[in-house]
């Protein structure tokens, strides 16, 4: 929620083709001296896996807390599993259930900052060693108005693609080695799919949660509308009703009551249809590029029947894939002592792997070894180049089915990025659960009236700043 006011769009074209990153190849920081020290032993609790993930990725990460651990005496690693969600995470930060180091996404970071509730991290950022390489306009998404950082990007920035099932995709008589293209072969494919295979879903959309707000912002984008503008005098003006929001809603309008290729299900969230996807209940849905991981990890997706495209685009000039990302965070009550365990931690597990050949070759090698994916696609958190080089480095335990997701790997620095909304994001998400859902659920559903009355109410909500 309330994001940084400048988006991501701008800073990430500029971060995949400008930032010089010459510390990429340079000596590795050893783990254990990557921040200020505390004196005496202090525990941590973390964030480990999803609530029910393989037992073969518990073990990938146990050991690469048993690797931190060895590196950095006195310093005791607390794994605890969680899953943020919109509806839970306020009562969690409320009732101080979270991990001593939590994540958040990149709407969140603003205000929590702004309501005091996360715990000021400049002191121990500076430390790292590439602290200056990172892309300003994802590390702004962390920075309070003071200018200092409270919240850290923790995983790499994704775009929204298009995921399918390549089993299902021949069992329709269709190419599984090539993606649709556009939302028309999206919904011709979907139809073909639906009727070849009873009780399946040719394609479907997440509804509630904000998750369905979320991927309709993406079909909105990708159809080249905006649901807000940010104003010269510093408001924000809600465009809920705009002519891609439109179009996309007509979309899954026409598929579910024309085409009857949605199946029967049609409350789903992040989780729930990650669930139904590797189950073969559903064919195609759209979420973040970096999905497949938490596929296998969660929910025992195999290589062969996964595959991955780019997000389809209409050719309107202001089509463009939505993007976000992860961040680290802390209580606003930790300790220094806390705190300086956590940024060795966050430097750690998420980042040093991807500045340090060392670090990010003993990472996929633990990462492989257990039969984790390790290569998933995702956009660089610093440059093009760092990504390029990361690869290099990893290339011998680089073990997901790049092959199956070509559709979007060769696109992926193409396509026009798009932050997430800037103000009200997880509240206007919710709204626009509303519309998808009775979009899918009443045949005689008014998508003008849905999207004035949704309109109005989020106009309400930026107008209280």
């Amino acid at each position: 929620m309330n994001p940084y006011k400048r988006g991501l769009a701008l800073g990430i074209a500029a971060a995949i083709g400008a930032i010089s990153f010459s510390a990429c190849a340079g000596t590795p920081t050893p783990a254990a001296t990557t921040a200020a020290t505390s004196a005496g032993p202090v525990k941590i609790s973390v964030v480990s896996l999803l609530p029910g993930s393989e037992q073969a990725a518990i073990d990938a990460f146990n050991a690469q807390v048993k690797e931190f651990e060895a590196a950095n005496p006195g310093i005791t690693i607390e794994p605890q599993e969680y899953e943020w969600k919109a509806t839970t995470f306020a009562a969690q930060l409320a009732g101080g259930t979270l991990p001593d180091v939590f994540e958040i996404p990149f709407t969140d970071a603003k205000t929590l900052i702004q309501n005091q509730q996360i715990a000021n991290l400049d002191a121990q950022f500076k430390t790292l060693p590439y602290a200056d390489k990172f892309n300003e306009n994802i590390l702004n998404a962390g920075k309070g108005e003071d200018g200092q950082v409270y919240a850290i990007p923790a995983k790499n920035v994704y775009g929204v693609g298009l995921h399918y099932n390549r089993t299902l995709f021949a069992k329709a008589g269709l190419d599984p080695n090539t993606a649709p293209r556009t939302w028309d072969e999206i919904r011709a494919d979907a139809k073909k799919i639906a009727d070849a295979v009873p009780g399946v879903a040719g394609y479907m959309q997440m509804t509630q949660n904000a998750t369905g707000g979320w991927q309709l912002v993406a079909n909105t984008y990708a159809h080249g509308g905006r649901v807000q503008t940010a104003n010269a005098d510093g408001t924000f003006t809600s465009t809920l009703n705009n002519d891609g929001t439109k179009a996309a809603l007509q979309m899954l309008k026409d598929m579910r009551w024309t085409d009857n290729s949605m199946g029967s299900n049609f409350m789903f969230d992040w989780s729930s249809i990650n669930q139904a996807f590797a189950a073969g209940k559903v064919a195609m849905y759209t979420s973040g590029s970096d999905v497949y991981t938490s596929l296998v990890q969660t929910n025992g997706v195999k290589a062969d029947m996964y595959g991955l495209g780019a997000m389809p685009q209409t050719d309107s000039p202001d089509a463009g894939v939505l993007t976000g990302g992860t961040m680290a965070a802390m209580m606003a009550d930790a300790t220094d002592a806390q705190k300086d365990a956590a940024i060795k931690w966050i430097d750690f597990f998420y980042l040093r792997k991807l500045v340090d050949p060392e670090r990010a070759t003993a990472d996929a090698k633990t990462l492989s070894a257990n039969k984790q994916p390790v290569g998933t696609p995702v956009l660089p958190m610093f440059n093009r180049a760092q990504w390029e080089q990361n690869q290099t480095w990893i290339k011998d335990y680089i073990n997901v089915p790049l092959d199956h997701m070509t559709g979007y790997t060769d696109t992926m620095f193409d396509l026009k990025l798009v932050g997430e909304p800037s103000r009200g994001t997880q509240e206007i998400y919710k709204l626009l659960d509303t519309v998808t859902q009775t979009v899918l659920t009443k045949k005689d559903a008014d998508i003008d009236a849905l999207l004035t009355k949704a309109n109005t109410q989020a106009q309400a909500l930026l107008d209280q700043g």
